[in-house]
């Protein structure tokens, strides 16, 4: 079921980037540092890495994993067509990756997160499923929260769209696809959250 889920997720996501204009890829999203093709090319590098490739790219970065994330990411971005990146998500829509430790709900939470982040910072109104967001916060642990390194002592966050809640303290109101990106550290556009402390979370 989940597999049919990250399925959906990535064709969606590849029809989408489709329709983008050259001048949309040019456009910062919510990682810091990265245009729309280094969030797709990482999103697609698990495609096209093998695990000893893997290990060796690791390596060259110390063992660092965001360092060699990143530097991964500029290279292919820099490599590979906007085509060809668009062609490995919608090709690889049933492929088995899954993050270490994390599972197929690592896999879709990555891909939604990474989604978002292109989608949000374009301004795009695409609302992700809410069964999608159901399964990643189910699965959210609060070490996988932490290493984000968000500071959220005294608010609780509360989705206005599906059950779900976390944390104590001062209301913060938003999407569900919204608060998600707060719990992984990304800055959202000023008016997507309500609540005294939302100015903590967005961009002025």
């Amino acid at each position: 079921m989940i597999q049919d889920l990250i399925a959906a997720e990535r064709r969606e996501l590849a029809a989408l980037l489709d329709e983008l204009p050259p001048s949309a890829w040019a456009t910062p999203t919510l990682c810091a540092g990265w245009r729309v093709p280094e969030v797709v090319a990482h999103m697609t590098m698990p495609f096209r890495f093998s695990t000893g490739r893997f290990v060796r790219e690791l390596l060259k970065s110390g063992g660092r994993f965001n360092a060699m994330a990143d530097r991964v990411a500029r290279r292919e971005a820099a490599e590979l067509s906007r085509e060809a990146l668009v062609a490995s998500l919608r090709d690889n829509a049933n492929h088995p990756w899954r993050p270490p430790g994390g599972g197929a709900e690592g896999a879709l939470s990555h891909d939604v997160i990474h989604g978002l982040d292109i989608t949000t910072a374009l301004g795009l109104d695409r609302r992700v499923p809410l069964d999608r967001l159901e399964v990643i916060f189910s699965a959210m642990k609060p070490k996988q929260i932490k290493y984000f390194g968000t500071d959220l002592t005294g608010v609780a966050l509360r989705a206005d769209d599906l059950d779900w809640s976390y944390g104590t303290g001062t209301p913060i109101t938003g999407a569900a696809q919204d608060l998600l990106l707060v719990l992984c550290g990304r800055r959202l556009p000023a008016g997507r959250l309500r609540g005294e402390l939302s100015a903590r979370f967005t961009t002025v």
